[in-house]
């Protein structure tokens, strides 16, 4: 694998100034270090954050090159142990100020532990005795106090900040708003990485479940989050980060209070306190505090958090995740536009919404190309008024809602409730839960399961809970069944439209023909798209289904014989039942739904 240093980072400057070269293949290139005359293969990933690093001393922290050592022996040990870059006092490299340990971005946290000691031995060697220590992961990092206030035992009260800068003593803090020292946004990897590692963290060794780890990684980073939009003068520090000798407790106690603040302004979003311990607290604080998530680019968040979800949600809640070629589908055969009320009764992790407002950000940003005020007013007005959820399982809700948070806004309106309960019940948890009131409905309901009459009294009130053509009430019905009807009474009558995926057996089995009267009956079915068997394999269920669009009916409208509905079954939607990439022709059956729209007499044979 070829690995160059990023265009515009430290090492990349450094090269330009003549601090290093770059020799050798190309496909293997090898990095020289020119003021110790030090070769190593930039090839491996330590050596990238290694050179990235060294060259971060020079040009962040103030050190001379030729004061850096690279690969320095540490001194009778045995076995022969190298510091991977030790700062020195002197010119002739005598007198050691730094020992840091370098290590590729994405290490455990057991591994990331055993650099610190690692750096620690070398550090404290009678013969490279140094004031401070490091370890550098990608973006985690950990500096310790090794003078002589505090013992070479010292793990937690000597933690500082950050590295001195040329020589002076630690801050209190390390990122200041509007500094050379600021919080900045991050690539998708890196940001992928990033929640990543929070995640095993929260959940390594068995401390959490990972539904669990999930639900307290988002309140974590809400906090993060609402720390960034804070305000604070230029120059001032974030509170979500290390502070200089400052306990694993009370960094735990500054979160804490954070996110009970927020807490209190914003009730809906989460309940209950942060139940992390405070070392493990402190882990995931250093993991977060470099990125700056609110300016990190929104399509870099959305596919990072997706990715990082298509991970997560295998197995237990792999029925809640729609793939992103899926949704992304259906909101572009559905065209949203910032007028519509726009709801997914069954929102899961969020997806159909976050495409949807993806939507509208693009015809923000195709509106007011010049205007930035007018552009991100155009679309936060979407996200905040316009665009809603219900979701039955509460972890769920938390990671919808998150991923609003990620994606700027919009997350007041998702709700934690079952999204077929009695309207009176819904219209308590939001004004706009109510019959007749949405333009589009995106969703993608839960497939299988039944619902009681014993336990759901509610049934008795849909006209699919009763026996075809009896006064009859069912003993139980099907989730997916419930969920057209629901969908038909939310909508608005006579230009409300929606996607539903339903599974094939409402479109084929002769048991559910009291279903497809129904449908034809009260909505005119506009296109009927069949996926391919795989189409949710990867997620956990092997369910065979298809994608509907439909419009609701006026309450005069009656269905005609002359309806043209349009159809298509692609094999290739972007994806395998892996999960790998393959071709995808949903765009071309977008291309030909809107030719048919436009012309539909030569579909027509």
């Amino acid at each position: 694998m070829t690995v160059t240093p990023a265009s515009g980072s430290y090492l990349d400057r450094a090269l330009a100034d003549g601090h290093a070269q770059l020799n050798g293949d190309p496909a293997s290139p090898r990095i020289r270090y020119v003021a110790v005359n030090r070769t190593e293969r930039l090839s491996d990933p330590e050596e990238v954050v290694r050179g990235e690093f060294w060259a971060e001393l020079i040009y962040q922290y103030g050190y001379e090159p030729a004061r850096i050592g690279v690969e320095v022996i540490v001194p009778d040990r045995t076995p022969r142990d190298t510091a991977d870059l030790v700062v020195f006092h002197d010119d002739a490299r005598t007198r050691p100020f730094a020992v840091i340990e370098c290590k590729r971005e994405g290490i455990t946290d057991a591994e990331f532990e055993q650099a610190v000691e690692q750096a620690a031995g070398n550090g404290t060697w009678a013969k490279l005795r140094a004031d401070y220590i490091g370890v550098i992961a990608g973006l985690t990092r950990r500096f310790l106090d090794f003078s002589s206030q505090y013992g070479v035992l010292e793990r937690e009260a000597n933690i500082i900040a950050d590295l001195p800068r040329a020589y002076g003593r630690p801050q209190e803090f390390k990122y200041h708003k509007g500094t050379g020292l600021d919080i900045s946004p991050v690539t998708k990897d890196q940001l992928i990485s990033a929640i990543n590692k929070s995640h095993q963290t929260l959940w390594g060794g068995g401390r959490l479940s990972p539904p669990s780890a999930f639900g307290e990684l988002c309140k974590i980073i809400f906090v993060k989050i609402a720390d960034e939009k804070a305000p604070r003068r230029v120059g001032e520090p974030y509170q979500f980060q290390i502070k200089t000798h400052e306990p694993s407790h009370r960094l735990g106690d500054r979160i804490r209070e954070l996110y009970a603040k927020e807490q209190r302004k914003d009730p809906d979003v989460f309940s209950g306190t942060i139940k992390v311990d405070d070392v493990i607290l402190r882990t995931i604080v250093s993991h977060l505090e470099p990125i700056d998530l609110s300016a990190t680019d929104l399509d870099t968040k959305g596919v990072a958090f997706e990715q990082f979800m298509d991970g997560f949600f295998k197995g237990d809640f792999g029925q809640y995740f729609t793939p992103r070629e899926i949704i992304d589908f259906a909101v572009t055969m559905i065209e949203p536009k910032a007028s519509d009320l726009v709801l997914d009764p069954a929102c899961g992790s969020g997806g159909f919404l976050l495409h949807a407002l993806d939507a509208v950000r693009l015809q923000a940003a195709a509106y007011y190309p010049n205007d930035p005020v007018q552009r991100d007013g155009y679309w936060h007005e979407f996200a905040r008024q316009r665009l809603f959820g219900i979701e039955i399982n509460e972890e769920l809700t938390r990671v919808a809602k998150m991923n609003m948070i990620l994606h700027d806004d919009g997350h007041s309106n998702i709700a934690n409730a079952d999204a077929l309960e009695r309207f009176h019940d819904l219209y308590e948890l939001n004004r706009y839960f109510m019959r007749d009131r949405f333009d589009l409905i995106l969703t993608n309901p839960p497939f299988g399961a039944q619902v009681l009459l014993a336990e759901r009294p509610y049934l008795a009130d849909y006209v699919l809970g009763m026996q075809p053509n009896k006064s009859i009430v069912r003993r139980s019905q099907k989730t997916e069944i419930l969920f057209i009807e629901r969908v038909w009474e939310f909508l608005r009558p006579g230009t409300g439209r929606c996607a539903i995926v339903v599974p094939d057996g409402i479109l084929a089995n002769a048991s559910l023909q009291y279903v497809r009267d129904f449908i034809l009956d009260r909505f005119q079915l506009e296109a009927i798209i069949s996926l391919p068997p795989s189409a949710f394999f990867h997620f956990g269920a092997a369910v065979k289904s298809s994608l509907l669009f439909m419009r609701k009916r006026g309450p005069t409208e009656a269905a005609s014989d002359e309806e043209l509905i349009f159809m298509a079954a692609p094999d290739r939607i972007g994806y395998d039942a892996t999960g790998r990439k393959t071709v995808n022709d949903l765009p071309n059956v977008v291309d030909e739904f809107r030719r048919f729209r436009r012309s539909p007499e030569e579909f027509v044979s």
